[in-house]
């Protein structure tokens, strides 16, 4: 049944992205002159979960990678790499111009000087920007004459109200790319499309895909996951063919699946809050603040910290009720 599983991951990029057309154009006009090997315009990809801002961003720069011999591209998610000396290395060594240097000797100046002395236009995809820790890294990639910034984040309000004004100024000057929640139909195109290029013929009927859109709620990255779980599922159980019961039968563990990986790409202090509220189930605000000053070895501040909270409720991993003081927070069920 399953003929190409790339094709069922969630990071996979396909080779026609649907329903993008507009954001697709508006980027690919800001990267424009990096074919003369000059900068391209800096751009903030925002939108909900699930809306395909980070296969928006490697899918517009893999084309251009396609018709540009000087150029590289380097990736990372601040999720898991939010210090700066965390998000250069990453980027350096996905743009393949800094796989030498060492994360933990490098100095933050060598980076830059890699970037300076570099031949190539280089274009940073910096995903969930609004968790860095340190926006040092940031101005700095902006001062460079040869790097293009693509920045991804739910919520542009968000993240600028928790940075201070020279970012701002900076981060507002980009191009805008606002994404849209998917409608189910459009769901059924972007599963179809999947399917088409994962599955053997004929294994999807419209039923099954209609029932994968309503349980996946305008959410590509959960639809991806329900079609993969099913297809895995009729595998093991030698059916030659998808139904809704199937896939209803699988929704908790995709659910679920989505659920962890977002877990897992947090960081040592986010997953540390995270891991409080939910062994807690419930926890106030003070109490939460003092059971994470006794466990973290280097405390943030508590500003980083509710910059981190704030971010774990938009990415659906904790909820929280009331305001300042008397806040609440739980852990989120998938």
């Amino acid at each position: 049944m399953i003929r190409d599983a790339r094709a069922l991951r969630d990071e996979f990029v396909p080779q026609e992205l649907q329903h993008r057309n507009n954001e697709i154009d508006l980027i690919s006009s800001c990267l424009r002159p990096i074919e003369d090997n000059l900068s391209g315009e800096h751009t903030l990809i925002t939108g909900p979960s699930g809306a395909g801002k980070t296969t928006l961003a490697k899918y517009v720069c893999q084309q251009l990678e396609r018709q540009t011999l000087d150029i590289r591209i380097g990736y990372v998610n601040c999720l898991s790499a939010n210090t700066s000396t965390g998000v250069l290395h990453t980027l350096l060594r996905d743009a393949r111009i800094g796989r030498d240097l060492s994360r933990e000797s490098t100095p933050r100046s060598r980076y830059f000087d890699r970037i300076r002395d570099s031949d190539y236009q280089l274009v940073f995809i910096l995903d969930e920007i609004d968790v860095l820790d340190d926006y040092g890294p940031l101005l700095s990639l902006y001062d460079q004459p040869n790097v293009t910034l693509a920045m991804i984040c739910i919520d542009e309000d968000a993240f600028l109200s928790n940075v201070d004004m020279r970012v701002q100024s900076r981060v507002r000057a980009a191009t805008s790319v606002r994404l849209k929640k998917y409608h189910d139909e459009q769901i059924v195109d972007i599963v179809t499309g999947r399917a088409e290029a994962g599955l053997a013929p004929g294994v999807l009927d419209e039923g099954t895909c209609g029932t994968i859109a309503d349980l996946a709620a305008g959410d590509a990255r959960v639809a991806i996951a329900l079609l993969r779980w099913a297809a895995e599922r009729a595998e093991q159980e030698g059916l030659d063919h998808l139904s809704p019961g199937l896939v209803e039968a699988v929704s908790d563990s995709a659910t679920t699946e989505v659920h962890d990986r977002n877990v897992e790409l947090l960081s040592t202090h986010q997953r540390l809050l995270y891991e409080i509220v939910s062994e807690a189930g419930e926890i106030g605000a003070s109490e939460l603040h003092r059971k994470y000053e006794e466990q973290a070895s280097s405390p943030k501040s508590r500003p980083t910290r509710r910059r981190y909270l704030d971010s774990l409720e938009r990415y659906g991993l904790i909820e929280q009720q009331g305001s300042t003081r008397g806040s609440r927070y739980q852990a989120a069920k998938p």
